[in-house]
């Protein structure tokens, strides 16, 4: 296996949209190709069916399966909800090849609790930074497979292992006061509101509010990952989580006006951006 320095543990899912036409999706799709972009050498580990073309996002190892994690966004009268088609094969300890294991920048990121928790504990042992993007720890299927927001019975143990964390408030169902609960355990929390911006939480410090870019959306499918991505690595390269979270930001407001995949930042936009410097 060639050398990773940004290791991505989750499911690359398909998203099915009205119509019926299907994309790959996922934070493992989207944050992985935004660190590609700022320079990373990106290992992916998710789990698929050997008929799904993963080429597109770089290197992965994939753990077998009948069927990829498989979501469709309905819109009904009360708002936006959220289909579970499919789900793949956990992901474990065992599912990262050994030449992977000691990258130095690990992001969990599942979307239907498919990293098993103890990923977390054992990269917080050997990486020199693990973000996570839990928000695959929160959710719940219910009967017909609509997507829920739950509770996270491993908060108290997993966060205060985590470098850095990112949650929406969609994420915590509106909870400013789970929010702030999950900031007293964690070293840096970012909690993002879309076009709102979003707080930034430091241990021991006030919460500091962030903007968002004024852009015309088009879909803002992905921004997230490509926000937590972006200030991943950013940390893990040594910027203030101040600075980090306005870079992310940035690129964050770039992804959401063009569809799917495509908002990946390129790089000559980090470039742009950032230098040339900080992008290597």
């Amino acid at each position: 296996m060639p050398p990773v320095d940004y290791l991505l543990i989750g499911h690359v899912t398909l998203d099915l949209l009205p119509g019926g036409e299907q994309r790959l999706g996922g934070t493992a799709a989207y944050a992985a190709l935004a660190a590609q972009a700022l320079g990373r050498r990106v290992g992916i580990v998710t789990s698929a069916p050997a008929t799904l073309d993963l080429t597109a996002l770089g290197t992965a190892v994939v753990v077998p399966a009948p069927a990829a994690t498989t979501f469709e966004n309905r819109y009904l009268p009360e708002g936006r909800r959220q289909l579970l088609h499919a789900l793949a094969a956990p992901l474990t300890v065992a599912s990262v090849p050994p030449a992977w294991r000691a990258a130095p920048l690990v992001h969990l990121g599942p979307v239907m609790g498919e990293c098993a928790v103890e990923l977390v504990a054992y990269f917080a042992e050997r990486a020199a930074f693990v973000g996570l993007t839990p928000q695959g720890w929160l959710r719940r299927a219910r009967p017909g497979g609509w997507v829920t927001v739950g509770t996270w019975e491993a908060a108290p143990q997993v966060l205060p292992l985590a470098s850095a964390v990112v949650l929406s408030i969609e994420d915590l169902s509106g909870s400013w006061e789970r929010a702030e609960t999950y900031a007293a355990l964690t070293r840096i929390l970012v909690v993002t509101e879309g076009a709102a911006g979003g707080l930034l939480f430091r241990r021991g410090e006030p919460p500091l509010r962030f903007a968002a870019s004024a852009v015309q959306e088009l879909d803002p499918t992905g921004a997230g990952d490509i926000f937590a991505a972006v200030f991943f690595s950013l940390l893990a390269a040594g910027l203030s989580p101040e600075k980090a979270v306005q870079q992310a930001a940035q690129f964050a407001a770039i992804s959401v006006k063009r569809p799917g995949l495509e908002g990946v930042p390129q790089p000559a936009e980090v470039v742009a951006m950032l230098g040339e410097g900080e992008r290597r």
